[in-house]
């Protein structure tokens, strides 16, 4: 009788004992490596907000110096009108002379501040506007990229 001699060739038997570690290696590669493409993103939005936040407070600052400067204008031309008032009630010689002097006063003192505060309210919201308008868009424009 020839006896027939079969040569399998195994595997190595797969034991939970190495199997574990290795699936253990690919969970932490996984998870660092998402963790590192979530921290990318966020770094890149965070510098992109603050870089957007300091440029919003540059144009702030300089519509802020803009109507300081209109306030300091609009109080120079009060000054003016009052002291032009001052020096015609100087010369006012009866109480009829008076009461016409102050009524046009008045009247002039009401269109001045009506208009001034007209323009101070256009370029309030002028400011305000080219403030939060960019900064609103380019946040929103930041953090849809991030996500």
């Amino acid at each position: 009788m020839a006896a027939t001699t079969h040569t399998a060739t195994s595997k190595p038997a797969s034991s939970p004992m190495t199997d574990a570690p290795q699936a253990f290696r690919a969970m932490a590669e996984t998870g660092t490596a998402q963790t590192k493409e979530a921290y990318e993103k966020i770094s890149a939005a965070t510098a992109d907000a603050t870089d957007l936040i300091r440029k919003s407070c540059s144009t702030a600052v300089e519509g802020a110096q803009v109507y300081n400067s209109k306030l300091l204008e609009f109080a120079q031309t009060n000054l003016k009108v009052a002291f032009e008032f001052a020096q015609k009630l100087l010369v006012v010689k009866s109480p009829s002379e008076f009461m016409k002097l102050s009524t046009e006063h008045a009247g002039k003192q009401i269109e001045i501040v009506t208009e001034q505060t007209k323009e101070l309210a256009a370029l309030g919201q002028k400011v305000t506007l080219a403030t939060a308008e960019p900064l609103q868009t380019g946040i929103t424009k930041t953090f849809s990229h991030a996500a």
